[in-house]
């Protein structure tokens, strides 16, 4: 096993892990948005077999420059783990990923690790980060906010209020960002069935990380609302914002 530090100088040769065309926007959104948190201490290991397949990846950050709403500046908080293969999420190449990134927040002086996770979509759930000493420090919606730290008496890291950030949005708004770079797509097949329908759909992107951390939902960095109500908080498919539409239409 090898694990393989992307950074933007080889990123074109060893892609993204979830991105691998470098012809489609989202692969450009994402190292163009890379480039800049890689001079933040973003970083992303791919872990591929003796023989250059790739496994699984991890993509973390020291959290104070978290593309979450999220208060833990003095940890490490992990945006995405991923293991491709079902077959291969019981052989310990999550524990791997994980064990880097404590590696590398020891070595950056910080307290410890802290992860979002989620039984719903997009998101790894706790099984995970438990069975590697990580504990619960705080949940919201679907999501639960997990720690492990080699401290004592260190500061605990908190979930902020995105619930507040909601009632801002009068009309429908999508807001996004280039961190997951299946969000670009997404956007473009909703602003075409908003179209359809005649709706004013206002989109923006979400481009610094006090944004990202005032974003309106818990993962951040896709929000989808109508007059104060998130209706998504993920990227989603046309057809799914279809159905989204035509439910909310009938209320009316």
């Amino acid at each position: 096993m090898k694990l393989i530090e992307v950074t933007p100088q080889n990123a074109l040769k060893e892609t993204y892990f979830c991105i691998k065309d470098k012809k489609r926007q989202g692969f450009k959104d994402k190292h163009n948005w890379f480039q800049q948190r890689h001079k933040e201490g973003m970083r992303i290991k791919i872990l591929k077999s003796s023989d250059d397949k790739m496994i699984g990846f991890i993509e973390y950050v020291p959290a104070k420059y978290a593309w979450r709403p999220i208060n833990a500046d003095n940890y490490m908080f992990i945006h995405c783990i991923y293991i491709y293969s079902k077959k291969q999420r019981e052989k310990g190449y999550g524990t791997m990923l994980i064990e880097d990134a404590e590696k590398e927040a020891k070595s950056r002086g910080l307290d410890g690790v802290c992860v979002m996770t989620s039984a719903g979509g997009w998101m790894a759930d706790e099984t995970l980060f438990e069975k590697n000493g990580f504990l619960q420090i705080e949940t919201k919606d679907r999501f639960e906010l997990l720690a492990k730290t080699w401290k004592n008496n260190t500061s605990k890291p908190k979930l902020l209020d995105w619930h507040s950030q909601q009632k801002k949005y009068k009309g429908w708004h999508l807001t996004y960002s280039d961190q997951c770079p299946w969000n670009e797509k997404s956007a473009e097949a909703i602003l075409n069935v908003a179209m359809d329908y005649g709706i004013d759909l206002k989109v923006s992107k979400i481009s610094t990380i006090e944004e990202a951390k005032s974003a309106p939902s818990g993962f951040g960095v896709f929000n989808l609302l109508r007059d104060g109500k998130l209706l998504e908080d993920h990227y989603i498919s046309h057809t799914r914002f279809r159905n989204i539409v035509k439910k909310e239409l009938e209320i009316e």
